[in-house]
């Protein structure tokens, strides 16, 4: 008779983890020494991409700097359900700055530690992508100009969730929002306009730009930590997508970003001093109507008629990507 091993675990699957891998192979949210930097009790929604982001993202850097970190927070979701006054759901030190300031109060935040010879100490600033790519942009752009020693991270939900769903810059083509209605000859967002962050970001050459996503744990711990060892201006841009603003069930987030990413719509790769230095193939190709069909932002595209016109618009897009990034073996 012959056995057949029983496998408790594949390290090469998207789940979060558990305790029966090497310690060295686990990720961080798989251990006990996890740091629970945004920690229960705090009001996102359910299903919420941006704490899963969240909570990946610094207990991933508190793992990295052995806990000597400083975190700028902009306005936005993630500062509004984290922390309604006089409650806190951080358990990491943590500074709440305005709508579109956050990477200048990190640079602040890292020259007082600079002249005070803390050196050990490391900066990140967070935001939405209303705070990062729209009211944060120049801010952020001078960030990176200057190469100041900050680690921002973008957490993109492609919308003003926070504020009643409102389009942003990097709200995509076609989508339904409060200020893109689905009515009209050409409903929801408009084609053309929009900006994609991390490309700008790697115009700047600064030392490190990446993109990541909630889908891929192991993926994104690595990036972070990454980022935390280099010094400089260092960029991550990760997608977080929002039940609430796209229509989706909230079971569904985890299987939404990794369709964004399998569609092509969502490159994830790695860029050094403005070069792609590496890109994360696409494990299972899939056409971006799986992608569309599961969120209400995007329901005009297929009711009462299918509109081919428009979903072939969005699938050359996603196939530029593809073809950019060298996401197809």
């Amino acid at each position: 008779m012959s056995f057949q091993p029983v496998r408790f675990y594949q390290t090469g699957t998207y789940t979060v983890g558990n305790r029966l891998l090497d310690e060295a192979q686990r990720t961080v949210q798989a251990t006990v020494a996890r740091a629970n930097s945004l920690t229960s009790g705090h009001r996102a929604c359910q299903g919420c991409g941006e704490a899963l982001g969240a909570r990946y993202a610094m207990d991933a850097a508190m793992h990295a700097t052995d806990r000597q970190m400083v975190v700028v927070n902009a306005t936005g979701c993630l500062e509004v359900f984290s922390t309604p006054y006089p409650e806190t759901s951080w358990q990491v030190p943590w500074m709440h700055s305005l709508f579109g300031n956050a990477p200048a109060v990190a640079t602040g935040v890292a020259a007082a530690l600079r002249v005070k010879g803390r050196r050990n100490v490391r900066v990140i600033a967070q935001g939405g992508d209303g705070g990062t790519t729209d009211i944060g942009f120049g801010c952020l752009s001078g960030m990176f100009e200057r190469n100041d020693d900050v680690l921002y991270i973008c957490y993109d939900n492609e919308a003003y969730m926070n504020t009643g769903v409102q389009r942003s810059s990097a709200t995509p083509a076609a989508a339904r929002t409060a200020t893109t209605p689905a009515m009209g000859p050409a409903p929801g967002n408009e084609f053309g306009q929009g900006k994609f962050l991390p490309e700008i970001a790697m115009a700047h050459r600064i030392p490190y730009v990446a993109t990541a996503s909630v889908a891929d744990l192991r993926d994104l711990e690595a990036k972070v930590e990454e980022a935390t060892h280099l010094r400089g201006a260092r960029y991550i841009h990760v997608l977080v997508p929002c039940p609430l603003g796209w229509g989706a069930a909230s079971s569904d987030t985890i299987r939404l970003a990794r369709l964004a990413t399998e569609s092509g719509l969502f490159p994830i790769f790695e860029a050094r001093f403005g070069e792609v230095s590496e890109a994360r193939p696409i494990r299972r190709p899939v056409p971006v109507d799986e992608f569309l069909r599961l969120q209400k932002r995007f329901a005009h595209l297929f009711e009462p008629t299918i509109d081919t016109e428009r979903i072939a618009v969005i699938q050359a897009q996603a196939d530029r990507n593809i073809k950019r990034y060298a996401l197809l073996p």
